[in-house]
């Protein structure tokens, strides 16, 4: 897979202005967004190794351990300590007690889930190495930092898990965790496995899998999740375009990002993907999907509003990294709801609603997006449209 730090200049530039002294963002963002990549993942920079000197503190981190260098450095060597040196009780002190998670199937809260979880994954996979490929941030030690961490996991399947015994057979994918982190503490998780490409890749077939899942109450039901008010599906409101960016000067991140979101999700307005995608784009996308173009971006939107004709998105957060000279790296989490009435992805329309969430990293140069890391919950949205009962949450 290509690694974002080397394959453009816009995005490997470092701005030459010394730290990352974060400034207040555009759009009326009370966040505080980095405007370079001073603190970024980069090949052979040693986080990969927990003993490797990484020098001294980069920014203030209030309340963090003394070794963490900052909030990239943080993120990538607990992952390594958790995940590959399997020390699975480092669980305890960097995640909140009370810690929210939302995952492929829904949320959960506190820190016992996460040891749970963690322990069945490194059985199945006890030889699973996780190479971070980016981690986005923004925020502070005062108001918390966000991060959105894109890693490779590559490993064996050497052990028993939910879909059966082991097979053998070698594990290549990618994941996204986003965080919200005060003080050395994750408080609140969103995180994708990429769970459909991690089933095909082991040769379990994903529909009958995610069938299971759901009757045997793996699947949140819809009345019971939390998500964001889609706008398009209240009082039913002709959805208008999006309002046109204010008066202020140089790239408006946010307001790009919200725009073109809303006019291809809820206007249907597929021409914008023209105005704001490279002509090259790379697009990478959940169940391992790839593509390269506009076609390709304007392919899988289509998919996805013929699968759901009634779907409705809300951007839930944004937040991004970079300045206009050396382009930008953009966090979005957005949530959708909508009914399988179509012919798309999912073949024969059942007629239920489904609830779909997800984090899409976008790659900006010269104010185009030049590529595109985007998963949802693919793998609980089968699990909501195949199971078997006739709950009153799908509204058959």
């Amino acid at each position: 897979m290509p690694k974002t730090d080397d394959q453009s200049p816009a995005i490997a530039a470092t701005a030459t202005n010394g730290n990352a002294a974060p400034t207040t963002a555009k759009s009326g963002s009370t966040r505080i967004m980095p405007p370079n990549f001073d603190i970024a993942v980069r090949p052979a920079n040693g986080a990969d190794m927990p003993g490797y000197p990484t020098g001294d503190r980069r920014h203030s981190t209030r309340g963090f351990e003394d070794q963490y260098t900052d909030i990239v450095d943080y993120i990538v060597r607990i992952t390594h300590r958790i995940w590959e040196d399997q020390d699975v009780g480092y669980i305890y002190d960097t995640y909140a007690p009370g810690c929210r998670v939302s995952n492929d199937s829904g949320f959960a809260f506190g820190v016992e889930h996460m040891v749970e979880g963690t322990i069945q994954s490194i059985n199945a996979f006890p030889d699973l190495r996780v190479y971070s490929d980016d981690v986005i941030w923004a925020g502070d030690d005062e108001q918390g930092f966000v991060t959105s961490h894109r890693a490779i996991n590559i490993g064996h399947h050497t052990g028993p898990w939910q879909w059966g015994p082991a097979t053998s057979r070698k594990l290549e994918t990618w994941v996204i965790a986003n965080c919200l982190v005060r003080e050395n503490e994750i408080v609140e998780e969103w995180v994708l496995y990429n769970m459909g490409a991690k089933l095909k890749q082991l040769g379990i077939d994903v529909v009958d899998a995610a069938r299971a899942y759901g009757n045997n109450g793996g699947t949140a039901p819809l009345t019971e999740r939390d998500y964001t008010e889609v706008a398009r599906l209240a009082g039913g409101r002709k959805p208008l375009p999006y309002p046109q960016a204010s008066s202020r000067t140089g790239f408006d991140v946010e307001h790009m990002v919200r725009a073109l979101f809303h006019d291809v999700f809820n206007r249907r307005d597929f021409s914008a993907i023209n105005k704001a995608y490279s002509p090259t784009v790379l697009f990478h996308g959940a169940t391992n999907r790839e593509g390269r173009g506009r076609n390709d971006v304007r392919a899988f939107a289509r998919g996805l509003l013929s699968t759901f004709p009634d779907l409705g998105v809300a951007v839930d957060e944004v937040y991004w990294m970079g300045n206009d000279r050396d382009g930008y790296r953009v966090c979005v989490r957005w949530t959708g709801t909508g009914t399988h009435r179509g012919y798309g992805f999912y073949g024969t329309p059942t007629g239920r609603r489904a609830h779909l969430w997800g984090i899409t990293q976008l790659y900006i140069a010269d104010g185009r997006i030049i590529e595109e890391w985007n998963l949802f919950n693919e793998f609980d949205v089968l699990a909501q449209l195949q199971r078997d009962d006739e709950s009153a949450e799908f509204l058959r």
